[in-house]
């Protein structure tokens, strides 16, 4: 089949990379367009453009799929099928019934949970113990198409967002070979969405990424490890500074009698904090101004107490 790829970040290049290893007929790439990145905001090329340039795939980068440019494109380009995994834009009514075989995406998340942009983080920010890969038939809806198949991994108790996101890369190239295997043979059975089970898996905000340490020990560590290492959550030391905590581990589920925020100890090399329900341990962090250090370097430098409020 003729395929065209739609897809932007690392969690897209798993998906491509196994097309092109596998001997698929990729006949061209959509992605975004470069953004500035860094200090110097140098243009730099969405991971999957870089792949597929260094193995002479087409690349194309339009501002926009609406209008005739793109329909142009995709008439020259002649689809038989588009796959989709984190391309970033939603995908017009006439771009979707183009190809004969439709658009099959590569969601991370056992739909019809976590529909939406954020699947992976909140499936650890809410202290899942399992996640998966979803392939589904996309439609005008966001995530709303009918289901192909899927894989599941477990999510263990320290996995951090970029953990289970190169796992669910891994396990997404495998769904997807099979699911363009299958619709090649023409064995695929769509499953249709039960909405009444959908949840939402918003974007990440500012917002999310501030620690409440009134919070459940658990609670706290699971939203440090869902946003680390981009875009993290924080809190405030005594001083006002911002820090950043890239990682932790509950060290109490119950049990300790201290106010929210409270560092109860700081030996050990480690951070323990109480929070409303037992205690976490911030065991690496990013302080204002600085680079990622570790605990024990942040507790000699900046000789953070016991009895310091954090937040």
């Amino acid at each position: 089949m003729r395929i065209v790829f739609m897809g932007t970040p690392d969690f897209a290049l798993f998906s491509l990379r196994a097309l092109v290893e596998e001997g698929e007929n990729v006949v061209g790439v959509v992605t975004q367009p470069d953004k500035p990145r860094g200090r110097g905001y140098a243009l730099t090329p969405p991971p999957v453009k870089v792949y597929a340039m260094e193995r002479g795939i087409p690349v194309y980068q339009p501002a926009t799929l609406k209008g005739e440019e793109f329909a142009a494109l995709l008439r020259e380009l002649d689809p038989e099928l588009l796959v989709v995994a984190a391309y970033g834009k939603i995908l017009p009514k006439n771009v979707l019934d183009y190809p004969k075989h439709g658009c099959v995406n590569v969601h991370g998340s056992l739909l019809p949970e976590y529909r939406g942009a954020a699947p992976m983080q909140r499936a650890i920010m809410d202290g899942k113990k399992r996640t998966g890969i979803t392939t589904m038939m996309m439609d005008v809806g966001l995530d709303t198409g009918d289901m192909l198949l899927r894989g599941e991994i477990d999510i263990e108790e320290n996995d951090n967002f970029e953990d289970v996101h190169d796992k669910l890369g891994a396990l997404g190239a495998e769904v997807l070979l099979q699911t363009v295997s299958e619709i090649r043979q023409g064995t695929l059975v769509r499953i249709p969405q039960n909405g009444e089970g959908a949840t939402y898996a918003a974007k990440i905000e500012k917002s999310d990424c501030l620690i409440d340490f009134h919070r459940t020990a658990q609670q706290v560590h699971d939203q440090i490890r869902g946003l680390s290492p981009i875009p993290l959550a924080f809190t405030h030391t005594p001083d006002g500074k911002m820090l950043k905590v890239t990682a932790s581990c509950v060290l109490a589920q119950s049990g300790v009698l201290a106010p929210a925020g409270t560092v109860l100890s700081t030996e050990a090399g480690r951070i323990e904090v109480a929070c409303g329900e037992g205690s976490v341990a911030l065991l690496w962090v990013l302080p204002e101004g600085k680079k990622r250090m570790s605990a024990a370097d942040f507790i000699n430098g900046r000789k953070i107490a016991k009895g310091d409020i954090l937040g």
